[in-house]
């Protein structure tokens, strides 16, 4: 695969510390309150008046005072864009003069610009110096530099190590691109590289988080459980009697929140099933359960969760929609946990967790499949609808992070137009997204094939089972693998199967079904929340679940294709 091109600059570097690290002194133990003052200049954002002043004052002194205000006005008018002055003032000084502050600031700028000259052995060999420990301020803006550094040299594990350790003291948006790098970087290592090098890692190592994403991504086992963060390490278990051998360890009282009123409350009655499904066929110990209505609105999900708090809950389930997601989280604490069933804007509270069937993950886990499959140009097709587009987003981001080509993207609506000319246009293509649900797939189909592209890996999304179960009119969509959940697939305990369950309840039928199986693994979180944390692996209806150590519930899904107008499943995804 191609390695990805470095795009870091010594501007681009100091952006990032301003923009995105916690506000931290660059001054330590200075030699003069004048150059702490004149270093204060520089988070004030004014590197140039610092420059100069620092300039200044390096005239009036003698010695290592003189080499320390010169490497302190060197960094400055760095900061300032100045590349040419900061060079001359470096060579001026002499750095086994400089105290621990100045120094790390001289093999900063030193390094900054070396990677600037694109000669990163030389930034390596700065940043590589023992030192005592960094300045918290300067220590992401170090290991990003080290890490292009890195990467320029093809050490892309290495790389992606040293943004992971810098990911702490970023925050914002400069905190969100340095992941995605570490993504893209990750995505670069072939499946072997990937599993032997995050084995390797020792624990609590901040990259081992994201590589163990990036091998459930795709669909690869983990080495060991997620790490677990001060934030995220204990959910609070404390009301629970003993676990069983199993692992089972319920709720002693468990309040479910969902939109049972208002707009949502469709989607929540197979929740509500699903889950009340798991509960029923558990006959073991079970936590007395009540189910609060959100109405479907930010308020009303901080009602319903104030009134579970009340109510003596020692375990929530929900809230359904996002916006009601977003508003619990928003919440400065919450005494009592949740499980959210959608994705919010931020990331669980600490002791909390968060499951969803977000179109992203659609996105993604087909961006692995072909990856996975050495499919290197797609084309993608999506709905006009918001699940279509974010699913059409999320994929085409997975798959450039992984060195995979879009050749085009492409909307259709519910009764497909002739688009032929765009497929042939759009080049040679040897996979296609198909994200779309079944009646457009088939109006698709033909079209793929007169255009050439559809002998390529056909991968649709979960949208693909919408408007199935015909078999005479799915025969179009024979061949196209999409994930499926896994009790569509294989035996899941405590849950009967999906033909059963749908003779039974309405709500377990088709494209419901989906979020049936949704509410039945979120009664089995619940229930298994220590266990998943400390060992992962979770068997459940919509796949095999895992808790990352930033409280996000993942799945691996089951894998199907059509035959003969009926979904089969492939025994294996990789």
């Amino acid at each position: 695969m191609n390695k990805p091109v470095v795009r870091i600059s010594a501007l681009s570097l100091s952006l990032l510390l301003l923009a995105g690290c916690a506000t931290t002194s660059l001054t330590s133990a200075p030699e003069s309150p004048a150059q702490g003052q004149a270093l204060l200049l520089i988070e004030q954002g004014r590197p140039r008046d610092a420059a100069m002043q620092l300039e200044s004052l390096a005239g009036t002194l003698r010695g290592a005072a003189r080499s320390n205000a010169l490497a302190d006005a060197a960094f400055a008018w760095h900061e300032a864009g100045d590349a040419t002055r900061a060079r001359s003032l470096l060579s001026q000084l002499q750095p086994r003069q400089l105290s621990a502050a100045s120094r790390q600031r001289y093999l900063l700028t030193t390094a900054e610009l070396a990677l600037a000259d694109k000669q990163p052995a030389q930034a390596l060999a700065a940043l590589s110096e023992p030192s005592t420990e960094l300045l918290p301020a300067l220590a992401p803006r170090w290991q990003l530099a080290r890490a292009a550094a890195l990467q320029a040299t093809g050490d892309t594990f290495g790389a992606a190590q040293e943004r992971a350790r810098a990911n702490v003291g970023l925050a914002g948006k400069p905190r969100t691109d340095n992941q995605s790098a570490i993504i893209g970087l990750l995505g670069t290592l072939d499946d072997a590289t990937l599993q032997s090098r995050a084995a390797a890692l020792p624990a609590n190592d901040p990259l081992y988080n994201f590589a163990g994403r990036a091998l459930i991504a795709r669909g690869l086992p983990l080495p060991r459980p997620f790490d677990r963060d001060a934030a995220t390490a204990q959910f609070d278990t404390s009301k629970r009697p003993p676990a069983m051998s199993d692992g089972y360890r319920p709720p002693v009282k468990l309040a479910v929140l969902l939109p049972l009123t208002g707009r949502l409350a469709t989607a929540a009655q197979p929740v509500r099933d699903g889950l009340l499904t798991g509960y029923y066929g558990e006959t073991r110990r079970k936590p007395e359960i009540d189910f609060i209505d959100t109405a479907g609105t930010a308020a009303g999900a901080l009602s319903a969760y104030d009134r579970a708090v009340t109510s003596g809950a020692d375990f929530i389930v929900g809230p359904l929609g996002r916006d009601e997601v977003d508003a619990v989280y928003g919440r400065a604490q919450l005494p009592v946990p949740v499980l959210a069933l959608n994705r919010g804007k931020d990331a669980p509270p600490a002791g909390s967790a968060g499951f969803s069937l977000a179109p992203e993950d659609d996105g993604v886990m087909a961006a692995e499949y072909l990856r996975g499959r050495e499919r290197a140009k797609v084309i993608v097709l999506h709905s006009g609808d918001d699940t279509g587009r974010r699913t059409a987003a999320a994929f085409a981001e997975r798959f450039t992070q992984r060195g995979g080509q879009v050749l085009a993207t492409i909307g259709v609506a519910d009764t497909v137009g002739d688009i032929s000319a765009r497929l042939r246009a759009a080049g040679q293509a040897d996979g296609v997204l198909l994200a779309v649900r079944a009646p457009q797939a088939r109006q698709l189909a033909p079209q793929l094939a007169l255009a050439g592209v559809g002998g390529g890996t056909r991968v649709g999304t979960s949208q693909l089972t919408v408007g199935s179960g015909k078999p005479e009119e799915d025969v179009a969509l024979d061949g196209i693998i999409y994930p499926n959940e896994a009790w569509n697939v294989r035996g899941v305990a405590g849950l009967p199967s999906a033909g059963t369950a749908g003779q039974m309840l309405p709500s377990a039928r088709g494209a419901a079904g989906r979020l049936f199986a949704f509410g039945f693994d979120a009664w089995k979180i619940s229930a298994y929340m220590e266990s998943l944390a400390a060992q992962g692996g979770l068997s459940g209806a919509t796949g095999t679940l895992y808790l990352d150590g930033g409280g996000n519930i993942l799945r691996v899904p089951a894998w199907s294709t059509f035959s003969g107008g009926r979904p089969m499943p492939i025994a294996s995804a990789n």
